[in-house]
């Protein structure tokens, strides 16, 4: 009875440190990434195993980029601004309309291709190998949801979206 007690106990105190050592670890990594909470690109070195000085390439590239992306950005709201003040009050799709939608389709083209062109960019400051695993996401997370939208409405049964 006296070793089974013991060995119980044992068990126990193994498992306290286990289960407290887990924790310290888990925070202190919490505590790492808290500390920075302003780095968002961060994440690229830790999934991309960059150094420092690719990591330092990379940041360029991405504060050269904001600004032509705020840009885009701000040019599509404005648009939209522009679609929401045709369509208020109106029951039909008017030709002002549809000229502001093919303008909002040609500015998020735009935009896309900008997008894609910066993370070629950001891909070839990369060791070759991660540069092109960081391209294939970039490019299916830009073009994927869009993507995913036409293929649940192509696929949903009964409609016929994709003969049009």
């Amino acid at each position: 009875m006296r070793r089974s007690l013991f060995i119980l106990m044992g068990a126990l105190a193994v498992g306290v440190a286990v289960f407290g050592g887990s924790f310290w670890i888990a925070r202190q990594c919490c505590v790492k990434q808290m500390a920075a909470p302003d780095d968002d690109l961060g994440w690229l070195q830790n999934e991309f195993h960059l150094n420092d000085a690719e990591l330092t390439r990379v940041r360029q590239l991405h504060e050269g980029y904001l600004p032509k992306c705020a840009e885009m950005c701000a040019r599509i709201a404005a648009k939209k601004n522009e679609l929401e003040s045709a369509l208020s009050g109106s029951t039909n799709v008017t030709p002002a309309v549809e000229q502001t939608l093919k303008e909002i389709g040609e500015l998020r083209a735009q935009c896309q291709a900008q997008m894609l062109q910066h993370f070629a960019e950001v891909s070839q400051a990369m060791p070759t190998e991660q540069g092109r695993r960081y391209l294939a996401e970039m490019q299916r997370l830009t073009l994927g949801t869009h993507e995913q939208i036409e293929q649940s409405m192509s696929d949903h049964a009964g409609h016929e979206h994709h003969q049009h």
